[in-house]
């Protein structure tokens, strides 16, 4: 199992923001997944998305890496933040950007 945890570490650290989600960012099969994406997308964050469904490891993986039991799961500077329901409260009132501006992540309309 240690492969796969490897692999999530990597992902997780070499990225500013890494979406770990069911689909693709272009193509979400989720609700949830599609939620996130479409707030990442609003406030203009780069992120790179990981398709969990790729995989039942990386599935079961990233579940016991973060130690939360749903997806999707959002990581910004190598910093597990939430799933949809954080991020999604987060966006609403106006902490994600804010969040996003302090982890050094530029976003939309932000300098």
């Amino acid at each position: 199992m240690s492969g796969i945890n490897d692999y999530i570490d990597s992902e997780v650290k070499s990225n500013d923001v890494v979406l770990f989600m069911k689909g693709t960012p272009g193509f979400p099969q989720c609700g949830f997944s599609g939620q996130v994406v479409q707030i990442l997308d609003y406030v203009g964050a780069d992120y790179k998305g990981v398709n969990v469904l790729d995989s039942a490891e990386l599935r079961q993986g990233i579940k016991e890496y973060s130690n939360w039991p749903t997806i999707p799961q959002l990581y910004v500077k190598g910093e597990f933040v939430g799933g949809c329901d954080i991020v999604r409260e987060m966006f609403q009132a106006g902490e994600l950007q804010t969040f996003l501006v302090e982890k050094g992540v530029s976003v939309k309309g932000a300098a």
